[in-house]
C-alpha cells in the first residue's frame, strides 16, 4: 500500500476505528493479547517495513533517559550534547525529537542507529505487547501513522466479529 492510499484508507476509517478502540479500552475481552498478537504476526509475516517508514518520517519517539545515553554514546556525544542537538521537551515534558522526518533515517529507510535506537522504535507499534488494553489509545493513533496497524486492526475486527 502506497503512503497516498494508506492515509486516504487511515482518514475514511477514523471515526469507524477510533469508536472500536474506545469500546474496547471500556470493555476489552479476555483473549485481546492473544487476538492482536495473531493479527501482528500475520501482518508483520507480509510486511516489510523499509518500504514505509512513515512512523520515521512522521513522529517521534518519546526519548528516556537511557535511550539519550545509549544513543549518545553511539555518537560519541555527552548526554547533554545530544540533548541540546536533537531533542526537545514537548507538552507531555517528555524529550522528542526536535524535527521530522527522524534525524537518523537514511535515504533508504533504514535507521543510522538501529542498534542503538530507542525503545519506543524497538518495540514500535506496539501491537504485540501484554495488556494490549492499557494502550487502546495509542494503538488508535497508530492506526494513522502505520499501515500495518491498519491492517491488524481490520483482522482484530475480524476476529471479534465487529
Amino acid at each position: 500500500m502506497d503512503l497516498k492510499a494508506f492515509n486516504t484508507a487511515a482518514q475514511n476509517q477514523k471515526k469507524a476505528n477510533q469508536s472500536f478502540y474506545k469500546r474496547l479500552k471500556q470493555k476489552p475481552p479476555r483473549h485481546l493479547d492473544e487476538v492482536f498478537h495473531d493479527a501482528h504476526e500475520t501482518v508483520f509475516e507480509q510486511t516489510d517495513c523499509l518500504t514505509c517508514a512513515n512512523c520515521c518520517k512522521t513522529t517521534s519517539p518519546i526519548w528516556y533517559q537511557r535511550d539519550i545515553e545509549r544513543a549518545a554514546k553511539a555518537q560519541r556525544m555527552k548526554p547533554g550534547a545530544f540533548i541540546e542537538t536533537y531533542l526537545r521537551i514537548d507538552e507531555d515534558q517528555d524529550y522528542v525529537l526536535k524535527k521530522s522526518p527522524c534525524t537518523f533515517l537514511n535515504a533508504d529507510n533504514t535507521c543510522s542507529i538501529y542498534e542503538d535506537r530507542p525503545n519506543a522504535c524497538r518495540e514500535y507499534p506496539h501491537t504485540d505487547r501484554k495488556k494490549m488494553s492499557q494502550i487502546m489509545d495509542l494503538t488508535f493513533k497508530n492506526t494513522l501513522v502505520c499501515p500495518a496497524v491498519l491492517k491488524i486492526t481490520d483482522l482484530v475486527k475480524q476476529k471479534l466479529g465487529v
